[in-house]
């Protein structure tokens, strides 16, 4: 089933969730990586291996990945501090992965309850790859669709999501503002936008798009923003 087509569907059943009011923003400063400890930055090129889900049903769980050049799997301690900010239950929510990867943040989002994770990617292995994972999960809340990220958000159902990870590759810059652009239309209104980036993005900047910033952490090369709509009358 189509993107567009799922979460249409979607937005006609009736549900009751959750979530956590907007805060001040929170700058946390990242912690020094414990000897041996790799983080994002460091990897080599060709990727990380395999990836290790932090919370939920599958917690502990290691899964191989490929490793191909460009692949940058979130390093745990930044998923850690992300899904500390979202709350560790996701139960209900709707998520979209936009540029799954390795699929470290979606298959984190579905071990912790989420209803729905649409996990989009546009290289053909990649893909193979994510849908091997949710098999040997049993992940019943995963779909796996390949095709180009902006494009599926600009497809989804007006504030149809609940939380949309944002994680292009980092030497595509003009990935960033169109995914951000299209996601803030995708977000619900208290729904959640993760960004993650190659340098810091401030609130002047986010307001062209219509969003906030909620929470920052800076790691290594890695700019973790949580991100949120403005109110419609300031947007």
């Amino acid at each position: 089933m189509a993107v567009a087509d799922a979460i249409a569907a979607l937005e006609k059943k009736t549900r009751v969730r959750t979530r956590p009011e907007p805060e001040p923003e929170v700058v946390v400063a990242a912690k020094p990586a414990k000897k041996g400890v790799v983080g994002k930055s460091d990897k080599p090129a060709g990727g990380a291996g395999e990836i290790r889900i932090i919370g939920g049903q599958w917690r502990r769980t290691r899964l191989p990945v490929a490793k191909r050049p460009g692949l940058r799997p979130t390093p745990d301690r930044v998923r850690e501090t992300l899904f500390n900010w979202l709350g560790q239950d996701l139960t209900g929510w709707r998520c979209m992965d936009a540029f799954a990867g390795t699929g470290a943040l979606g298959l984190e989002a579905a071990s912790r309850g989420a209803k729905d994770v649409w996990m989009i990617e546009q290289d053909g292995a990649l893909v193979a790859q994510l849908s091997t994972l949710k098999q040997r999960l049993s992940a019943q809340a995963v779909k796996v669709q390949r095709g180009d990220a902006v494009n599926a958000l600009q497809q989804a159902a007006p504030d149809s999501l609940d939380l949309i990870f944002l994680d292009p590759p980092f030497t595509e810059d003009a990935l960033f503002l169109s995914s951000l652009q299209a996601a803030q239309r995708a977000v619900t209104a208290d729904g959640w936008i993760y960004l993650e980036a190659p340098s810091e993005w401030d609130d002047a900047t986010l307001a062209e798009s219509g969003l906030v910033r909620q929470r920052y952490l800076k790691a290594g090369a890695v700019h973790a923003h949580l991100l949120r709509k403005l109110p419609a009358t300031a947007a």
